[in-house]
């Protein structure tokens, strides 16, 4: 296994330990920045997603630099995505912080595009993602990050820096989904 595979399955390997400081009830303390009083297991696990979401474009650098572009890689690379950034964003509706409604948007793209996938798979070809979906991707992360650290003050106090950049990655998540049906129908019609 290449080292841009390996920094995918890491990605995998950090959800279970991004979630358990997420969601599991622990004391590990507060700590204070500014008048912001944050549990340091909330900022753990944002500090795992931050880290997680960086092997995403790590494994990506290092798969063109070095010609390290597998098959394998095209497949799992997007499926690390999704099962990181779905697991986030379930837990932040479990969590009442997120519209359940976004989150159903995100989540039955990512479903139909992985179906989408498979089926291609089945035709004989692997669909890499693509620059809108990275663009999409990069969204959905950045808003998780945004969430995970809303409590912490940048100097917007009162602004939804957040709620916006949720609202842009919905709406990335719609157009990259009409956009892979749109360039790959030639799949669909073919495995009917």
């Amino acid at each position: 296994m290449n080292i841009a595979n390996k920094l995918t399955v890491s990605r995998i390997f950090l959800i279970p330990v991004f979630l358990i400081f997420l969601l599991v009830p622990m004391d590990l303390g507060h700590f204070t920045l500014g008048q912001a009083n944050i549990p340091i297991s909330q900022f753990i696990s944002g500090i795992i997603f931050i880290i997680a979401s960086f092997t995403d474009w790590l494994d990506g650098y290092y798969a063109r630099k070095l010609h390290l572009v597998t098959n394998f890689g095209k497949f799992l690379d997007p499926l690390a995505d999704k099962l990181l950034v779905m697991s986030a964003f379930v837990s932040f509706v479990g969590m009442n912080q997120m519209p359940a409604w976004m989150v159903i948007v995100i989540l039955a793209r990512e479903f139909a595009v992985t179906g989408l996938r498979l089926v291609a798979v089945e035709e004989g070809s692997v669909i890499a993602a693509s620059k809108i979906a990275k663009w999409k991707t990069f969204s959905q992360m950045l808003a998780i990050i945004l969430y995970l650290f809303s409590n912490v003050p940048f100097g917007l106090d009162h602004f939804p820096l957040h709620y916006i950049v949720l609202w842009i990655a919905v709406l990335m998540t719609v157009i990259s989904g009409f956009d892979y049906f749109y360039k790959n129908r030639d799949i669909i019609l073919k495995s009917k």
